[in-house]
């Protein structure tokens, strides 16, 4: 069964709009843990406006589920970051400083060499590494020849072409991606826009996928249907 990541910084953005520390990060993600949720994911940013740095410090000493980080590893401060909290997955993701949110993946092409030694340094520490990637076949190939352990599918495209009707559109090279993926030993993770009515369609098509990280919506589901039963109902939804 795909496992469930909550991406909290929806979360840290609500608090740090006030200041303080209302709403306390750390216990949201000790409640999404004990709602059911398989993982927390962080995704921590240059200008904190959302993920402290100090908040990556604070959840690794008290999760008790997979703990993912993401970020650009072209930042220094990213890099060390993973390697002082040795979390159990990293997924690098070729964010440009000030970027509202992730929009594309990864050239395993061009920067081949780059992912190589960067991911060696990651794994080196024993941290298992999942690179961001477009649903592209030649990108997939790519990323197996720089040591990562996963890719995560980049999932807005999918996610729009779903919204206006388009599901076989709108799967169809997620099922070639995942099925190269697969193929040559790669876990794959999927993430972006999904939400509880698009997520039963990818998961029924690509049963192999490892786990999705969902924040935005799962966070605003709960600002109506509770954050509990919001948790469990996109549980429910991973079925296969």
């Amino acid at each position: 069964m795909t496992r469930l990541s909550v991406n909290i910084n929806k979360i840290a953005t609500l608090r740090n709009s006030r200041g303080g520390d209302n709403p306390n990060l750390v216990q949201v993600a000790k409640d999404c843990e004990r709602f059911g949720a398989e993982g927390i994911t962080v995704h921590p940013r240059p200008d904190e406006r959302h993920i402290r740095y100090q908040d990556v410090y604070d959840l690794s000493a008290m999760l008790t589920t997979e703990f993912n980080i993401e970020g650009n590893p072209k930042e220094e401060k990213f890099v060390q970051l993973v390697l002082a909290n040795k979390p159990h997955q990293v997924t690098l993701v070729p964010d440009t400083l000030g970027q509202l949110t992730s929009d594309h993946g990864w050239d395993t092409i061009k920067e081949q060499a780059y992912l190589k030694e960067i991911i060696a340094v990651f794994k080196n520490a024993g941290i298992r590494v999942s690179i961001f990637v477009d649903p592209i076949e030649k990108m997939v190939e790519a990323a197996a020849l720089t040591g990562t352990d996963r890719i995560e599918l980049y999932t807005e495209m999918y996610a729009k072409q779903f919204a206006a009707g388009n599901k076989e559109t709108a799967i169809a090279p997620y099922l070639k991606a995942s099925a190269v993926a697969h193929s040559l030993g790669l876990g794959i993770n999927a993430g972006h826009d999904l939400d509880r009515f698009n997520l039963p369609y990818l998961v029924q098509q690509i049963p192999t996928i490892d786990e999705v990280s969902i924040g935005h919506a799962l966070i605003s589901d709960a600002i109506y249907l509770g954050l509990e039963n919001t948790i469990q109902l996109y549980k429910r939804a991973l079925v296969h």
